[in-house]
């Protein structure tokens, strides 16, 4: 089994040793750099499988850094919640994005799904096979991966977003109300509130938009929402 090299660059000495502990744990290999300048001549001489990136670094910023970066799967760490700042950064080139503070757990999963999407790219054939996959409107939700793709492009979404899309795929054309929605997640998502709700279904919509161009998820003022198929 393939070892695979995390690169960490973040100035904050605490964070980073949290995050290299727990990543050598689960059987990574793990490099650091403590600014963006530092980033750069590291990258020069090594290529990691996966970057987590810090956007506010020394010298060069994490955003500034982003160009440089090419295609080397990237997760941006940042406390910065703004949706605007999150939906630029993932058109420009990041893989995904994750909130701080996170929880370790959450964050060692989206590392595991990226790079398990890129395997299955650059393999012809896969050694994983999911049986649980979901198919509708062209778009298909892979509930294990946590991940979904349409038009030869791939997304990974985060835990909430996978229970809502599954949801409402698994429904299509037909509007679920938002009580019903939260109902039906409260047990793996039980942080999703009405108010949070909003603001999932608006993050799915921009993901799956990026995939194919299309709005497959529709609003049903004084209802819900329901996928388009």
């Amino acid at each position: 089994m393939k070892k695979y090299c995390i690169m960490i660059v973040d100035d904050d000495v605490n964070i980073g040793n949290m995050l290299q502990e727990a990543l050598e744990k689960n059987n990574y290999s793990v490099i650091r750099a403590y600014s963006g300048t530092e980033a750069l001549m590291v990258l020069e001489k090594t290529k990691p499988d996966l970057i987590l990136l810090d956007l506010m670094l020394p010298g060069l910023t994490g955003e500034e850094l982003m160009p440089h970066l090419k295609k080397t799967l990237t997760i941006v760490m940042s406390a910065n919640s703004d949706i605007e700042s999150k939906v630029r950064l993932l058109y420009n080139g990041a893989s995904d994005y994750i909130t701080k503070p996170f929880v370790i757990s959450e964050l060692l999963a989206r590392v595991a799904a990226q790079l398990r999407l890129a395997n299955s790219d650059n393999e012809e054939s896969s050694s994983y096979v999911s049986d649980n996959k979901i198919n509708v409107g062209g778009v298909t939700l892979d509930p294990d991966l946590m991940s979904v793709s349409a038009n030869g492009k791939n997304a990974v979404l985060t835990r909430t977003e996978e229970a809502i899309l599954h949801i409402l795929m698994n429904n299509p054309n037909r509007p679920l109300g938002r009580s019903t929605i939260l109902d039906r997640i409260s047990l793996s998502t039980p942080d999703c509130t009405e108010r949070s709700l909003k603001q999932h279904i608006f993050n799915l919509r921009k993901k799956l938009q990026a995939l194919d161009g299309v709005d497959h998820i529709e609003t049903i003022y004084g209802i819900g929402f329901k996928y388009k198929s």
